[in-house]
């Protein structure tokens, strides 16, 4: 499992009801059905993607994330996750409504775009990175909204919604010690756990 996702289903409870925004694969419902009965749905565009999960026996709806949740009742589920797909929403801040309306918690990853690799390479060489995090070019990428850990927390502010753990991912691995104390330079991927204020 990619070390984000393993952050992640630590964060998750034995028998939650979690909807996976994005879910790809369907590598990490399976992980948590199998080993802490939790229960839930995906939600994939990818149409390879939708097929792994049918191999896993995940639940997957085949739903575009940027029409919005509106078939899902407030409340419904324990935990909303949503996976590296927060950058390729048309309306981020919407999603993050719509999710904390349909859960009182939600984990959000996204790639960094102020680690300090992205930085150095833009700055010297002139060209928008591509990396690990950020694997497309320019032209071709499905990132559209690039924001770093604190333009995250700065939104979650607005939306008074509360920051209640935090991890860094650097390369395929959890953050350092550097990444931990200045996340928005050392880390590559940004892990949130969030939840409504009460």
């Amino acid at each position: 499992m990619r070390a984000d996702l393993t952050v992640i289903y630590n964060w998750i409870p034995d028998r939650a009801r979690v909807l996976d925004l994005g879910c790809g694969d369907g590598t990490l419902l399976n992980a948590l059905a199998r080993d802490k009965n939790v229960t839930g749905y995906g939600l994939e565009i990818d149409p390879d993607g939708i097929t792994a999960c049918l191999a896993r026996g995940v639940n997957v709806i085949e739903q575009n994330l940027d029409d919005g949740l509106a078939n899902f009742d407030d409340n419904a589920y324990d935990l909303v996750v949503m996976t590296q797909a927060l950058q390729a929403l048309r309306r981020p801040d919407l999603m993050l409504d719509e999710m904390f309306r349909v859960a009182k918690e939600g984990i959000i990853t996204f790639p960094n775009f102020a680690y300090w690799r992205h930085r150095v390479h833009l700055g010297l060489r002139g060209y928008m990175p591509v990396s690990k995090s950020l694997p497309h070019a320019w032209y071709d990428t499905p990132n559209i909204h690039l924001s770093t850990f604190n333009d995250f927390e700065h939104l979650c502010r607005e939306k008074n919604l509360k920051i209640i753990d935090r991890a860094v991912g650097v390369g395929g691995n959890k953050g350092s010690l550097l990444s931990r104390h200045w996340p928005n330079l050392f880390g590559e991927i940004a892990i949130f756990r969030v939840a409504r204020q009460c």
